[in-house]
């Protein structure tokens, strides 16, 4: 078996590139091998700042073979009555590049045809891979593509050199001007090259033996994690490994070489969060914890190279880190020197979005908005301190006219509730103002504490509806303000809470706030339009956790009681009820039995025949059926009410199966749509009685069995 090699030089691409680059080259070469015949054990991807490289083992040289029949005309139409063949036998033979004496009759179900045998495959594969690498490595997307010199070839950094070697021997292409051949580079300080490759096998070994690379990221991760716990070991410490930060820097060296540096024990009095930003973001370095969970006067970089003289490049870096944490203390000193007071005043001249005002007015509608949810979740919860909440929406946004915010804008939030402990605020408002942008993403955690979770979804439905008012409305993908984030991120606060919250009522008092308005949408437009898409992320997210699709569309379309508003607490209950429901041996019968109930009471509301209440006559009852029905209602009834004030879907489910057996005897023995007109409305309103309840659950007729 052979193998093969290509090595796709270049400059130094963005660490970002680098997975997806890994996972295309590994996708597109699986697939061309595939489409091509072209048997193989084994595709691998490696990837540095400056390179790619694709190994593929275990190839066989030549490409399958295999026997197709192709049929041609029908028997009767390829030869004439003497038995010769016809031009239309012919044209088929001469088509197919062979000799009448070549054809044969194929029988089907459909008849008889003529047929010829051929022989696909059996090229070489290097003649294969050397025909589809150009296409492979043009088509290779980036998020950004870059043109360089006087050609049209884009790529995601200018193309330098092309290995590519079919065992020993030069898999000849182009791309880009560049022409492939059997010589790479190595690491520009430690073996430059350029370096001759001799054979596929022997390539690693070059690269990293003569060229002083390492070519496999998990390789160089692994390297990083070892010296690095070996640093801060004998330091008394542990790195505070980020495992984003990590995937970057192992993508920023082609050496790693990690190195423990040294800080000024006074700067170890800024705030936590501000010494690891400026570690981390500033100079791709990981702050260092002693026994106590302190902070210790180290940091941890990566060099992209083994240097001559070490002490030497340890003070270049301390330097540097040490004039960034300068500038972070004097951020830090000034901003407590400042008030709430003064940044609140400020925020009059921050614009928010034009039209909507500016971020103070933004802090005095979240302010009562607050208030508001608090009082909501209070009539059920009882916890949340009103006060509080309102003032953390008043100063929620003060922090991002301090120094510190204006040089690290990732800290926004955090260095608000860390100023408020400092200037007196309490630990409820300190935390909110911590945690208002949590969730910041699908896989981000919300708000731990109650004043958090309130202060985040008002933030986030406050910009909703003034982005709806304005007619903002995300499309495709276009979505400029992160709505699609803010519905997602209420939707999970509300749900990983427990809150009982109209998001309905959330909605229209978050928009009233704002005020008399020239708004784009009238109010009742926009409030429809945003609950609309407000249910449309609440359907992904609940199919994104693994719901199947047509119970979450059942129990979002569920028929809420009048002044219900949307309640997504209540949504995910039931839906986790009807998840559990479907599981069970019955529950395909018990749908049809319910749906059809349900289907029967929608089509006589289309058609507009009798008005359906689910108020019906016991005199008018006169099947057995529809009586044993009427009193198993009745019966239930009671049970239904006190299990859905106390939220328990699981048991009103439950209850279907208790009404089922009635309902299956009241369809096999009584005629619905009977010649009395008073008779089948009485049965008809019997039936809306049952859906009335049944589709408080979920909308059975949604679903398809």
């Amino acid at each position: 078996m052979s193998q093969f090699v290509l090595e796709i030089g270049f400059e130094e691409l963005p660490s970002r590139f680098l997975p997806g680059l890994e996972r295309e080259l590994a996708e597109r070469f699986a697939r061309a091998l595939d489409d091509d015949g072209v048997e193989h054990e084994s595709i691998r991807v490696l990837t540095t700042p400056r390179r790619t490289a694709v190994l593929i083992e275990g190839i066989n040289p030549v490409q399958r073979e295999a026997e197709e029949v192709v049929p041609g005309p029908p028997v009767r139409v390829a030869f004439d009555a003497e038995g010769k063949p016809t031009k239309a036998a012919e044209g088929f033979a001469r088509t197919q590049g062979v000799e009448m004496a070549d054809i044969f009759t194929l029988s089907t179900d459909k008849g008889e045809y003529i047929a010829v045998r051929k022989r696909t495959g059996g090229a070489m594969s290097a003649d294969l891979i050397a025909a589809a690498c150009p296409a492979i490595v043009a088509a290779l997307p980036f998020p950004k593509r870059m043109r360089w010199g006087s050609g049209d070839f884009t790529f995601g950094r200018p193309l330098r050199w092309l290995l590519a070697l079919f065992d020993d021997a030069v898999v000849p292409f182009e791309v880009g001007g560049v022409v492939s051949g059997g010589v790479t580079w190595g690491h520009r300080i430690h073996g430059a090259g350029p370096l001759v490759v001799k054979s596929a096998d022997d390539y690693l070994n070059v690269v990293t033996e003569k060229g002083g690379v390492t070519p496999d990221p998990a390789e160089r991760r692994a390297m990083i994690l070892a010296g690095g716990n070996a640093a801060a070991e004998a330091a008394g410490g542990r790195i505070l490994w980020k495992e984003s930060l990590l995937d970057e820097v192992q993508g920023l060296a082609e050496h790693p070489v990690p190195l423990l540096g040294d800080i000024d024990p006074s700067f170890l009095e800024l705030p936590r969060e501000v010494l690891l930003t400026s570690m981390e973001s500033h100079q791709k370095s990981f702050g260092v914890e002693g026994p106590d969970g302190a902070l210790l006067p180290h940091f941890l970089t990566v060099l992209n190279l083994t240097p001559l003289d070490v002490a030497l490049v340890k003070k270049g870096w301390e330097r540097v880190l040490r004039a960034r944490l300068e500038d972070g203390r004097f951020f830090w000193k000034t901003d407590l020197a400042a008030s709430f007071d003064a940044w609140l005043a400020e925020l009059d001249n921050v614009i928010f979005l034009g039209p909507l005002g500016s971020m103070g007015d933004k802090t005095r509608r979240l302010e009562k908005l607050c208030a508001w949810l608090a009082a909501c979740v209070a009539k059920t919860a009882g916890v949340a301190d009103e006060a509080a909440c309102a003032r953390a929406g008043r100063l929620s946004k003060a922090d991002l006219v301090s120094e510190m915010v204006g040089e690290f804008d990732t800290l926004q939030g955090i260095m608000g509730g860390i100023y408020a402990r400092r200037m007196g605020e309490s630990e409820t408002v300190a935390a909110a103002l911590a945690e208002q942008y949590l969730p910041a993403g699908p896989d981000s955690p919300v708000p731990a504490t109650l004043a958090g979770a309130l202060l985040s979804i008002a933030d986030k439905a406050d910009t909703m509806a003034g982005c709806f008012g304005l007619g903002m409305i995300p499309t495709g993908a276009a979505d400029p303000y992160a709505l699609r984030r803010c519905a997602l991120g209420i939707a999970r606060i509300v749900l990983e809470h427990g809150l009982r919250i109209d998001v309905r009522e959330l909605f229209r008092t978050a928009l009233a706030l704002y005020g008399e308005r020239a708004w784009k949408l009238a109010p009742a437009e926009a409030l429809a339009k945003l609950e609309e898409f407000f249910m449309a992320r609440l359907k992904n997210h609940f199919m994104a956790a693994g719901h199947e699709t047509l119970l979450v569309e059942a129990a979002l379309a569920a028929d809420t009681p009048e002044g219900a508003g949307i309640d997504v607490r209540a949504a995910g209950a039931r839906l986790a009820a009807l998840s559990d429901f479907s599981r069970r041996d019955d529950f395909g019968s018990a749908v049809l039995t319910f749906k059809r109930a349900a289907n029967i009471i929608r089509k006589q509301g289309q058609e507009g025949g009798a008005v359906l209440d689910g108020a019906y006559n016991h005199a008018l009852l006169t099947e057995d059926a529809e009586k044993a029905l009427a009193a198993r209602l009745e019966e239930v009834a009671p049970r239904f009410d006190a299990l859905w004030a106390a939220d328990d879907f699981a048991s009103l489910f439950g209850l279907l199966g208790e009404l089922r057996p009635a309902v299956d005897a009241f369809f096999d023995g009584v005629m619905v749509m009977c010649d009395d007109a008073a008779v089948r409305t009485n049965r008809l309103n019997l039936l809306k009685a049952l859906t009335q309840r049944l589709g408080r659950l979920a909308d059975f007729g949604a679903l398809q069995m």
